[in-house]
């Protein structure tokens, strides 16, 4: 009885190992699986975080709650030091906006005028930043005939050195203290004559900044330094006031501009004299 157990057993044993041997030949011998054809991921996770992200809406102000309120009107320079993440080419600033306005996205504004008056169309918007030239080509293999050729004409986003930027400044009784919110910003080219020589600046669209906020919030500022998977988006940068700006302009009865009114050194000082009256208005509030 032992042994027939033991018989039983062993063929048993058998069995599973044939089994076994079988199912290793025909895994090796299956085709290799195929490769893929999409571009490899250049990046060791896939980053989600700032794509995904939501922005708070404001908290509502009541007209009652200001007690005091200044508009205020300033030029941020990309080339300077501070400003470095409006030019990173990774996601510079312009191209975002633009980007977003020619697919419909986000409503930009004409220049007529800074109060967000006349909506531009996507298609408004692309011939603002699309020229049409005219250039002389070369059609045939040997070069010698020569044809009008019309080309499209695209303002890059290395043109683009300033922006400006309307904002408003107010004192909230609610909380007693004294905020600031953009109101909105507007990219600066500058206008060469055909020497290359500067004319004028200037604005190609005005951006309303509390509708962009969606668009900016899913975009990331390059500001990460040293450290890479740093997720400081556009909409953070702006909100925390990242950047150097000087004023141009403050609300007056006349409606003129600081260099409307001052030039040289006094129009620099002016300028800084408006924004040390901002630092300080929160202070002057609380004194009796």
């Amino acid at each position: 009885m032992t042994n027939l157990l033991s018989n039983r057993a062993t063929r048993l044993l058998g069995c599973l190992g044939g089994a076994m041997l079988l199912s290793v030949h025909f895994a090796f011998a299956q085709d290799p699986e195929p490769i893929e054809s999409s571009s490899p991921l250049d990046d060791i996770t896939v980053r989600e975080v700032v794509t995904d992200r939501s922005v708070l809406a404001y908290q509502p102000i009541r007209e009652a709650d200001i007690l005091w309120e200044k508009r205020i009107w300033r030029v941020v320079d990309v080339r300077e030091k501070m400003n470095l993440p409006f030019a990173a080419p990774e996601s510079p600033l312009f191209k975002i906006l633009a980007d977003a306005a020619m697919a419909g996205d986000l409503s930009v504004y004409s220049t007529e005028d800074d109060k967000f008056s006349k909506r531009l169309t996507p298609a408004e918007v692309r011939g603002l930043l699309f020229k049409l030239d005219t250039i002389l080509a070369y059609e045939d293999m040997d070069g010698y005939e020569e044809k009008l050729k019309v080309v499209e004409n695209e303002t890059n986003w290395e043109d683009v050195k300033r922006f400006r930027i309307k904002e408003s400044w107010f004192f909230d009784t609610k909380t007693s203290t004294l905020r600031s919110r953009i109101l909105g910003i507007a990219p600066v080219i500058d206008v060469r004559d055909n020497e290359g020589n500067f004319r004028f600046e200037k604005p190609l669209f005005w951006v309303y900044y509390p509708a962009a906020r969606p668009v900016l919030a899913r975009h990331k500022a390059i500001t990460h330094g040293e450290n890479w998977t740093a997720n400081t988006t556009w909409e953070d940068l702006l909100e925390k006031r990242y950047f150097a700006s000087y004023i141009t302009k403050e609300n007056n009865v006349q409606d003129l501009r600081l260099q409307d009114m001052y030039s040289g050194l006094d129009l620099l000082m002016e300028s800084d004299k408006i924004k040390n009256e901002l630092f300080a208005r929160e202070h002057d509030m609380w004194s009796y």
